[in-house]
């Protein structure tokens, strides 16, 4: 096993929200309330996600929990031979703080970043104000409690009532008093009430972030059971459904067909037999990721308005950033960027000046290759306890093996995160 002599810091891990939150920590005269407009329902034989009454069945094999699937130990081919017509839980570290850190130590993880699950794919879509400001509470207690359990080494991403940006600025007013819980604000790139994050609704937010020094912590999500155009995630699980469909009656060959269609033969189409794992968690983060960066840090110039606000885009890889950036700098001087915010220096430019950093991991050959062009810009992140984790000690090993100087590996596995997150 490698060895280390510096802390790591995982900036991009999860919490499953338990039943508690909602039976316990929301106000009792908004439990009804909160339960109709976001609540996740664990059975034995299956699962759903319910947002404003609306039932979204789990679609994928409800004897693999996906979104807490890993064990320290486990590596990807151990994940994929597990049976699937055996009922796995999920892994403890999940909801439970002491089992959590119990994973953290096996995984070499001195420090942690917790972001929401369920609360990440369904808050955002809750149509009452008045409830999502209670349900925000409500996780923001949870998980403060959580935190409690080791508060130098849990960290976390509070959750804020979007749909009102005067409770939202409230609920960040509270949580900046509850030190050194959080250290950042979880924030989805996705279509809030038909508004982007690029719109002026928003500059409040960003203002007050600037000036607390919280950091705005970027993470998309699949969004299985969001409504098409919240973000990418619903349309590429659209046209994957595609790939699902029966065989059109009288059909030919085509592309989708499997055989001859010879007399007396039928067809056997690709699409009778549905994938069996969704594309939108595989595609959709790095589509997201790519879509607040240009549009609303880069093109409506966040970053220059607001320059001591602190980004961290997490879960969508790193190494793309560079071709955004090729793209953009090219547009900006071939097509002129009209609206409310003039745009005063280059993308690159305002790229290199910004203070945003964002999420990899030690899979991604190209920062292996080079890393001394994304050493001051990246951090490092687990996915824990999500399916495809990776521990410190792969990614040691990995960047290691590539060899990165040592220096470098201590700042991306550790050094920029804990002075995004002023830790």
């Amino acid at each position: 096993m490698p060895t280390k002599d510096f802390t790591v810091f995982d900036s991009d891990s999860h919490v499953v929200e338990p039943p508690a939150l909602w039976e316990t920590y929301l106000d009792p005269e908004y439990r009804t309330l909160g339960k109709h407009a976001l609540w996740r329902q664990e059975g034995k034989t299956g699962a759903y996600l319910k947002v404003n009454g609306e039932m979204f069945r789990d679609r994928s094999n409800p004897n693999l929990p996906r979104h807490a699937l890993w064990r320290p130990g486990m590596d990807w081919d151990a994940v994929g031979a597990l049976d699937p017509q055996v009922k796995h839980p999920a892994a403890a570290g999940a909801s439970d703080a002491q089992a959590r850190l119990a994973d953290m130590d096996a995984m070499g993880v001195d420090q942690a970043l917790l972001y929401p699950t369920w609360f990440a794919e369904g808050f955002f879509l809750v149509r009452d104000p008045d409830v999502a400001y209670a349900l925000a509470r409500a996780y923001n207690d949870w998980i403060a409690e959580f935190c409690k359990a080791a508060p130098e080494r849990l960290y976390a991403a509070a959750i804020l009532p979007l749909q009102n940006m005067d409770f939202a600025l409230e609920e960040l007013a509270r949580v900046a008093r509850l030190q050194p819980t959080f250290r950042a604000v979880f924030i989805r790139p996705m279509f809030v009430e038909d508004r982007y994050l690029n719109h002026p609704y928003y500059d409040p937010l960003w203002a007050e972030l600037e000036r607390l020094g919280i950091a705005a912590a970027v993470h998309p999500t699949p969004g299985l059971w969001n409504p098409e155009w919240t973000s990418h995630g619903p349309f590429i699980e659209k046209v994957k459904e595609r790939l699902a469909q029966p065989p059109v009656p009288g059909g030919g060959g085509g592309p989708f067909a499997g055989g001859s269609g010879g007399a007396g033969q039928s067809i056997t189409f690709i699409g009778a037999t549905p994938l069996g794992h969704p594309l939108a968690p595989i595609l959709a983060p790095w589509l997201d990721n790519h879509m607040f960066v240009g549009s609303t840090l880069i093109g409506f110039t966040v970053m220059e308005r607001y320059p001591a606000m602190k980004v961290v885009v997490a879960h969508g890889k790193a190494s793309w950033m560079q071709e955004v950036l090729e793209k953009m700098e090219a547009s900006t001087r071939v097509i002129p960027l009209l609206h409310h915010y003039p745009v005063s220096t280059e993308p690159e430019e305002m790229w290199e000046h910004g203070n945003v950093m964002l999420g990899f991991d030690a899979e991604e050959r190209l920062i292996q290759k080079l890393p001394q062009e994304f050493a001051h810009k990246v951090v490092w992140g687990s996915r824990y306890p999500h399916h495809d984790t990776t521990s410190a000690w792969d990614a040691l090993a990995r960047l290691r093996a590539a060899n990165v100087p040592e220096a470098l590996i201590a700042q991306m596995m550790g050094g920029n995160a804990a002075r995004q997150f002023a830790v």
